[in-house]
């Protein structure tokens, strides 16, 4: 039995006294606001869907009866509304189909989605199950980036196997885990907010000796230890176009590790044991609306009221923009573990600009002689701070010569070169994927070369133009110049540590690139290697032996 399983025996009469929490009001009304916060209960919701698509096809019904009237309706309109329909079905059932969310073990969902033959699809599929019953689309139209929703489904198992608290233990007896490196102690009492990590490795002696007496513990990166963690947020990434991580919060009951304060990523807070209560303050000031960067601990009489408190139960979500000021305690009767899964971290147009606006001008000064002509001999007496509320027609003039140069700016603009910059600091972020049972069987992991008695065997298969091959995942490489080569970025050998490796890339040769880019386009499907817009079989060969080996495709049949 764990330290932490012996510590739930205990009676939990002393824990440490918290601010008792208004009861929570049941109403009627299953979909409602709180403060303007959606709170969705998942069976209502459901419910209200299905209702609405009879209202509508009792409608189209009444509407079509007579003869004249269905022949009225052109075949474009009525594919669109069929579209519509199974647009809203779809998004009504979860992954498996059958319309029921939850009581669905998440090792078995993922198993099910590794039979997703397209990773972007897989993605999708995922993040529905994630945010269910939300509508995705809606979602990301109303929701994602304006304000926080709450999902309360009455269902604890619903993220079942995702992490657990043995499965905290069992990392911290199996694992090389670091103080401050992967593992966090924290407390927040009369204000103050504090980190107790001592040096070097956390075992489960102390670190359950820790949270005996009142203190959070916080696992950074858990996909680094936990393979189902890492598979969920490698697909998830692609969902995201932008990093996925996360953090695994355990606090024992009455207390709170952390102070109130705002991120810079989206945060999505899965409860998967126990119970917390949550409050959630929007932002303060318009300055601090989709923040650039994580905000200090404030202090509790500079927040304002909460515009939505709940207790969040185990199988509940609930999301929240970056710049929405939060924080959790635990109730005296019931410890919390849950675990935020994190995205689009400096992702925004201001972020892609900060690389296009230097690119920019650096071609602009190579290629347009106004922007290498000298300033004004006297600027300095009519411009900067000193002078700002001099009023000189000079200086009227100046501004207008920048507001040209501006103009002519975009012109110059590499906004593919910049954006390409983004897209390898994606792949350098991304966690490496998690192969499914027949991808590792068809790709370089899987090959059935093997050491036996001295000897190595199975050596004779090899590609050939006949072999049929597809990249590994739809964001698993990509092309990007420097202007003087072109290389291929991949995630294949990244590390489930975050920056643990460096870029992985390799140049790609002038007569290959059409090759590469037409296998990067041709995913989902499997192409033959003889079909490459290579000039020679000799180098289409070589290409996807390179490419094999680097582990970024793999072939449609084990070889």
């Amino acid at each position: 039995m764990s330290a932490f399983a012996l510590y739930q025996t205990l009676p939990t009469d002393d824990s440490p006294p918290v601010k008792k929490t208004p009861p929570q009001v049941v109403t009627k009304k299953r979909k409602r606001k709180e403060n303007g916060v959606a709170v969705i209960k998942a069976n209502a919701l459901k419910a209200q869907l299905k209702s609405e698509r009879k209202k509508k096809m009792r409608k189209k019904l009444q509407k079509s009866s007579p003869r004249a009237e269905r022949q009225k309706g052109s075949a474009e309109k009525q594919q669109h509304q069929q579209g519509e329909e199974e647009e809203e079905a779809e998004e009504e059932e979860c992954v498996n189909g059958d319309g029921e969310a939850g009581g669905e073990m998440v090792d078995t969902l993922l198993a099910e989605l590794a039979r997703v033959n397209n990773s972007r699809e897989r993605a999708s599929q995922l993040f529905r199950w994630l945010i269910h019953p939300v509508p995705v689309k809606p979602f990301f139209r109303d929701t994602w980036e304006k304000k926080p929703i709450l999902v309360q489904r009455k269902n604890p198992h619903y993220y079942k196997g995702l992490f657990s608290t043995a499965e905290f233990d069992r990392i911290l007896r199996e694992e090389d885990v670091q103080y401050g490196v992967n593992l966090d102690v924290t407390s927040y009492t009369n204000g103050k907010r504090e980190t107790h990590n001592p040096p070097g490795r956390a075992l489960p002696f102390t670190v359950w000796n820790f949270y005996e007496s009142g203190c959070s513990l916080r696992l950074l990166n858990p996909q680094s230890f936990s393979s189902t963690v890492w598979n969920v947020l490698s697909i998830l990434q692609e969902q995201f176009g932008s990093m996925a991580g996360a953090n695994v919060y355990l606090t024992p009951p009455g207390t709170q590790g952390f102070a109130p304060h705002y991120d810079d990523i989206e945060a999505f807070v899965v409860q998967l044991e126990g119970k917390k209560h949550w409050r959630v303050y929007k932002p303060r000031t318009d300055e601090e609306v989709l923040p650039v960067v994580s905000s200090k601990n404030f202090d509790q009489r500079n927040i304002g009221r909460p515009i939505l408190e709940v207790v969040l139960e185990a199988g509940d979500l609930l999301y929240f923009p970056r710049g929405f000021i939060h924080q959790g305690d635990c109730l005296p009767d019931a410890h919390s573990l849950h675990i935020t899964i994190s995205s689009y971290q400096k992702n925004s147009w201001g972020d892609l600009l900060q690389k296009v606006v230097p690119a920019a001008l650096e071609v602009a000064m190579e290629e347009d002689v106004e922007f290498r002509q000298g300033l004004p001999l006297d600027y300095l007496s009519y411009m900067g701070v000193q002078n700002s509320d001099t009023e000189d027609p000079r200086r009227i003039k100046f501004f207008s010569r920048i507001e040209n140069l501006i103009k002519r700016l975009k012109n110059f603009a590499p906004v593919d070169a910049a954006v390409d910059q983004k897209a390898r600091a994606f792949l350098h972020d991304c966690l490496p994927p998690m192969l499914t049972p027949e991808e590792l069987v068809t790709s370089v992991q899987g090959a059935s070369v093997t050491w036996e008695c001295g000897q190595v065997v199975s050596v004779g298969a090899r590609i050939n133009l006949q072999t049929r091959v597809r990249v590994l995942r739809a964001e698993c490489a990509r092309l990007c110049s420097d202007g003087e080569a072109v290389h291929l970025y991949y995630t294949t050998d990244n590390s489930r540590v975050y920056h643990k490796e460096e870029p992985k890339s390799f140049e790609i040769q002038a007569e290959h690139t059409d090759a590469v880019e037409f296998l990067i386009h041709s995913y989902p499907e499997f192409v033959k290697v003889g079909s490459f817009p290579c000039d020679a079989a000799e180098d289409k060969v070589a290409l996807a032996e390179l490419l094999f080996e680097k582990g970024i495709i793999h072939t449609e049949e084990p070889l």
